[in-house]
């Protein structure tokens, strides 16, 4: 629970005041005319000089976690302590901007008073919303502080209207972030049918799981990212130095990946390792790339997507702001003169070299079959 003195300093900040409907910030961005939609740019932050970046560069919202399993990201020296949100959101809101609070993860039932504590903290620090997939997370905080905006996050996979239609009528959800597995044409559709507005991923690291449920991950180390809160946790990684200037990498004991000394190293793991198959060593799984949407912002405008998000909490303060910048231009630049929007080489060349491997693709988005 939250510490007594940041209680008291709440009440005294006044910080404490969350609404439904101005919190999600989500009704008013769908009008009766799609090309009339004003989306939400809603980036990441992995500590607070990053919400404090985001907020600077012009995202409308924030999101974040908490040091613990609560969240999807929870890597050492990642995410906010009760002290640095209440700053963060502080921060935020004086800037009318938002802040969205992630939890993410599954729990199991010996665990999950923690995942309600983490609820009634986001609510007393005056979060805008929370982020939650598990069921029994929604089902407590739509009972417990139904006046906090609840978001379905994406590893909630709902990817039909029936589906989106039930977390809305059962638990409450104000907005739901897409799965990165539709094509345009699915997202264009649902946004049709769809009883609460949409977000979808614009830019950043892809998976080839089912958004975030690695069996890779839990198959070498025993965790994942949807249960404890990490992709190939940081105790499990080994770094050996050759002499020969190499560097090789290992996820418990796993080989994971080789690099030549001017070769730039991501951090490891198995779906962007590179393996022996055959005689042949290369990317097997996944090559390192990130998802780029830009080209598509005129269409994902003109379905009625509430908001675009940014990934890349693990990511640097550099990365936050060149990113969201970026992305702010592009939307600022189009609601003033839709007609005439096109992609401009300098954000194209400010996202790729911010693009996991240097790479960008629009994944499943441009995929023929759908």
């Amino acid at each position: 629970m939250v510490a007594t003195a940041v209680r008291r300093a709440l009440i005294r900040d006044k910080l404490i005041h969350v609404n439904a409907a101005s919190a999600c910030g989500d009704h008013d961005a769908r009008t009766s005319t799609a090309t009339e939609v004003r989306m939400q740019l809603v980036c990441p932050a992995g500590n607070l000089p990053a919400l404090q970046a985001a907020v600077a560069a012009g995202a409308d919202a924030v999101y974040v976690g908490l040091r613990d399993e609560t969240n999807a990201r929870a890597f050492p020296g990642l995410n906010f302590s009760d002290a640095e949100l209440h700053q963060g959101i502080a921060h935020a809101h004086a800037r009318g901007r938002k802040v969205y609070l992630a939890l993410n993860t599954y729990p199991d039932s010996a665990r999950l008073k923690q995942w309600h504590a983490a609820v009634d903290k986001a609510a007393v620090l005056g979060c805008d919303a929370i982020i939650a997939a598990e069921l029994a997370v929604l089902d407590y905080a739509s009972r417990t502080h139904p006046a906090m905006a609840r978001h379905l996050s994406v590893q909630g996979s709902a990817t039909t209207a029936p589906a989106l239609r039930y977390m809305h009528e059962r638990f409450g959800i104000s907005r739901a972030v897409l799965p990165r597995v539709l094509s345009i044409q699915q997202v264009e559709r649902l946004c049709e049918t769809s009883p609460v507005p949409l977000e979808v991923f614009a830019f950043g690291s892809l998976c080839i799981m089912v958004e975030g449920r690695c069996q890779l991950s839990s198959y070498v180390t025993g965790a994942s990212p949807n249960r404890h809160g990490v992709c190939s946790p940081a105790k499990y990684v080994r770094w050996d130095e050759h002499d020969d200037g190499r560097r090789s990498v290992r996820l418990n004991d796993v080989l994971i990946d080789k690099f030549e000394p001017s070769e730039p190293a991501g951090y490891p793991t198995v779906c962007k390792g590179r393996f022996d198959v055959r005689g042949e060593t290369f990317h097997a799984l996944e090559e390192p790339t990130s998802l780029n949407t830009l080209e598509l912002l005129p269409r994902l405008a003109k379905a009625g997507v509430a908001a675009l998000k940014i990934e890349g909490r693990q990511r640097g303060v550099a990365y936050v702001t060149a990113v969201t910048r970026t992305w702010r231009d592009a939307l600022d630049r189009y609601r003033a003169a839709p007609d005439a929007w096109t992609t401009q080489p300098a954000w194209q060349s400010a996202l790729t070299r911010h693009a996991e491997g240097h790479q960008t693709t629009l994944g499943p988005y441009h995929r023929r079959w759908h």
